[in-house]
């Protein structure tokens, strides 16, 4: 019943909307009057199916399912999770831990810029990395969102909304690049994508097989603080995480609250995050490269503690070089450096997955 209702409001959506002017190849999603044949067959409805589609591709990526907020951390500050920040197409609603794969970010941009061009409402995102620990009661055991994979979406109280992102999403899925989900409590739209096929896509409309390492590398800077909150009185959870706009399980979690009870006076710590605006600074030596923060001391980036080498998009006539990985390090921070892809780096060193160590010798293939 909801994938006939789905292909009766497709069959009513204004068809200006899929007129060729609206849309955006570069964005790395098409709009298109009627869905795919392919995607016709595809559904919203989920199932045990669906979750294994997802958990699959899960492990042919060499996902790790995160366990707790620590391990969360650590993957931001290795580089395999990025920081999602809101623009002037999306937002982020109670997002407990606003990270995801380079890839996901790249997939809420493009599709955020698509929908607010389509329906002029900006593109609201709920959910992106939970760690295990920090799974709602409802939620499956076998969710993907702790590998860094999925996302969750706000429902739109606009039909011709709904219509359009149900018809994309549908699209997209019957393309191989993403699993998408109608959950109904509450309403949201449920997507996991597939990180390589989605990049090997953006890549192919784009002409730049290199979009998703030069995004994941322009990522900006988001730095975790606490607060410390006193309850007023009638204050509620949910009041006080609207405010600071965090989840209300990340502030129960951090507080060890088993229950919505809070009392007058009661102090709670509160995640707050921000964004950081960072300029890069050549130093006189030309071989590294510092970021100055305003109203702090200038800290060293990750770029600046690597080895030198040349800026993506450069060329050099030297043979293939070997880098020694360094604590911290992942792939794609590695192939930014000298410019070559992740996928150039896996397939010369013959690694599945994303998985690296500290002082592993990885061969580099430099263009000439």
């Amino acid at each position: 019943m909801f994938t006939h209702g789905v292909m009766r409001r497709l069959a009513a959506f204004p068809r200006a909307l899929f007129r060729p002017s609206t849309m955006l190849v570069a964005t790395g999603l098409i709009l298109v009057s009627a869905l795919a044949p392919e995607a016709r067959a595809q559904t919203l409805r989920g199932g045990a199916a669906s979750l294994d589609r997802q958990n699959d591709q899960a492990r042919a990526h060499n996902f790790t399912y995160l366990a707790t907020p620590q391990d969360v951390r650590r993957y931001v500050e290795s580089g395999y999770l990025v920081p999602v920040v809101p623009n002037a197409d999306f937002d982020l609603h109670q997002v407990s831990f606003p990270y995801a794969r380079p890839e996901v970010r790249l997939f809420i941009e493009r599709l955020a810029s698509q929908y607010r061009a389509a329906c002029g409402e900006k593109l609201v995102v709920t959910s992106l990395t939970r760690p295990q620990s920090n799974q709602p009661r409802n939620a499956s055991s076998r969710s993907v969102h702790p590998t860094g994979m999925a996302l969750d979406l706000r429902r739109s109280q606009r039909a011709a909304c709904r219509t359009w992102l149900e018809g994309t999403l549908l699209s997209l899925e019957g393309q191989g690049l993403v699993e998408a989900i109608y959950e109904r409590s509450p309403p949201h739209y449920h997507v996991a994508v597939y990180p390589r096929p989605y990049a090997q896509h953006v890549a192919r409309l784009t002409g730049n097989d290199r979009v998703v390492a030069q995004t994941a590398g322009d990522a900006p800077r988001v730095e975790l603080n606490y607060v410390t909150h006193r309850v007023a009185r009638g204050e509620s959870l949910i009041r006080i995480a609207d405010r600071y706009g965090v989840a209300v399980s990340r502030i129960r979690a951090d507080n060890n609250l088993r229950g919505d009870r809070i009392l007058a006076g009661q102090d709670l710590r509160v995640p707050v995050y921000r964004e950081v605006q960072t300029t890069v600074v050549a130093q006189a030596s030309g071989a590294q490269a510092s970021v100055a923060t305003a109203g702090s001391a200038t800290v060293q980036t990750a770029d600046a503690a690597l080895d030198g080498g040349p800026e993506v998009g450069s060329t050099t006539d030297l043979d293939p070089v070997q880098h020694t990985v360094r604590r911290g390090e992942s792939l794609w921070v590695i192939a930014r450096r000298h410019g070559v892809t992740v996928d150039e780096l896996t397939r010369t060193n013959g690694i599945r997955g994303s998985r690296i160590q500290p002082g592993q010798v990885l061969e580099v293939p430099v263009s000439r």
